[in-house]
């Protein structure tokens, strides 16, 4: 069989983000109309798009009038007709993420027992649903945001310590809703798919506590702004629990995650002749650690036909981390691909892909990056060294060095990493 493997990993890609696309699950969800106003909010790099496509889905059953005001990330929104989007920044929150925050806050709060809240929400919707506590201050919550991202901190254990910083995260915003009915819909970026740790879960509470997000600030020695800490320590930062009766009618949903993507990929390879291999939907840890292990595992498969045969493709989704070591440019699928270019380096017929779903890596313009058995040697041959590289998180520069980038723009989606390594 004569494939071009990089066409064929990025086939693979697009069947994973088309499985998470709003427009075609966010139908199956749709709420039924109540007696007062059905009110729509989001946050999330997808919301715009959940938005768009809840506005056609409600239509299209000749439901009411409807209203609503969504927030995504720069770049990423979506045309609308009833549900107001605005864009801010991401990762990093800024003055209109805040100020859309607090007119979300109050668009809920006045709400009546015959009036539903539909909260569409997505990855991402933690830097954008962003409303700190006064005493906190917006300077200080960027620092916390910059020192998260900076920590090696898990996606679970960083939005544990954003949700006890907020006054709108944790279920803080379905509870000023009450006695309105709140629906949420998810679109699931967090290994797991726990509804309540996506966007640090504003409309559905969790079970953890300011202690746990004080003893996640000492494990990776945090050095968060006085008043951050200072908050951490008062009761007024707990956050509230499943058990408070104002969530007993609330109802939630995971419409999309990692999984759906996963299958829809491994799907698309069947249908070029290849085996698909899925390791897992919730990979986390270091993403050059994972990038090693995921080297091993294909040097064994070349060696040995183990602990799958070849030709096939190895599929893996989830959230890897970075502990920032040094200033370069480069997010964490970058970071893996970099490490696991070094683990295969002279291994032949191998080709891998790994990329984000929404289409942006880290901070960078890229998606991802695409490598195979070569792409060690030819940076040695542009003089370079690829450990120099991963030694200074500097992968963006690695792959463009090689014009090895996939680049997408916003895919208006978001159910995280997605990784895929063809075998031939």
């Amino acid at each position: 069989m004569t494939i071009d493997p990089r066409t064929f990993l990025k086939s693979l890609y697009d069947a994973a983000v088309a499985a998470a696309d709003p427009a075609e699950v966010i139908g199956a969800y749709l709420p039924a109309p109540v007696k007062g106003r059905t009110v729509v909010v989001g946050a999330g790099k997808a919301s715009a798009a959940m938005a768009a496509a809840f506005e056609d889905a409600w239509e299209a059953k000749g439901h009411g009038p409807l209203e609503g005001l969504v927030v995504t990330r720069y770049g990423h929104g979506h045309p609308t007709r009833h549900i107001e989007i605005v864009e801010a920044a991401h990762p990093v929150p800024d003055e209109k993420g805040a100020a859309t925050a607090g007119r979300i806050f109050d668009l809920v709060k006045d709400l009546g027992p015959d009036d539903q809240v539909v909260a569409l929400i997505s990855g991402g919707g933690s830097s954008l649903l962003s409303l700190p506590p006064d005493v906190i201050g917006k300077e200080a919550k960027r620092a916390v945001n910059k020192i998260l991202l900076a920590s090696g901190a898990s996606i679970h254990e960083m939005n544990c310590v954003r949700k006890h910083l907020s006054l709108i995260k944790g279920g803080r915003l379905a509870r000023a809703a009450h006695p309105a009915r709140v629906i949420s819909l998810v679109l699931s970026d967090i290994p797991g798919d726990d509804p309540a740790l996506v966007a640090s879960g504003p409309t559905i509470p969790d079970g953890t506590t300011r202690a746990d997000a004080l003893a996640i600030v000492e494990r990776y020695r945090m050095d968060l702004p006085e008043a951050a800490l200072a908050w951490l320590n008062s009761p007024e930062a707990e956050a509230p629990k499943p058990s408070d009766p104002d969530f007993a009618h609330d109802t939630h949903h995971v419409i999309a995650a990692a999984q759906m993507s996963l299958d829809a990929a491994a799907a698309k390879a069947r249908e070029a002749g290849f085996t698909p291999y899925i390791l897992s939907d919730s990979i986390e840890g270091e993403a050059r650690d994972v990038g090693e292990v995921h080297a091993g595992i294909v040097r064994q498969v070349v060696a040995r036909n183990q602990p799958f045969a070849r030709p096939c493709v190895i599929l893996s989704g989830g959230e890897t981390t970075v502990t920032v070591r040094a200033k370069g440019r480069g997010g964490r699928n970058a970071e893996f691909l970099l490490s696991f270019a070094i683990g295969v380096a002279g291994v032949p017929g191998v080709t891998a892909l790994a990329a984000d779903t929404d289409g942006i890596d880290g901070s960078e313009n890229n998606a991802g990056a695409f490598c195979d058995t070569t792409s060690s040697d030819r940076l040695f041959a542009t003089g370079t060294n690829p450990k120099a590289f991963l030694a200074g998180n500097d992968a963006y520069s690695a792959f463009e060095t090689l014009g090895d980038l996939l680049v997408t723009g916003p895919t208006r989606t978001n159910v995280n990493d997605f990784r895929a390594i063809l075998i031939e």
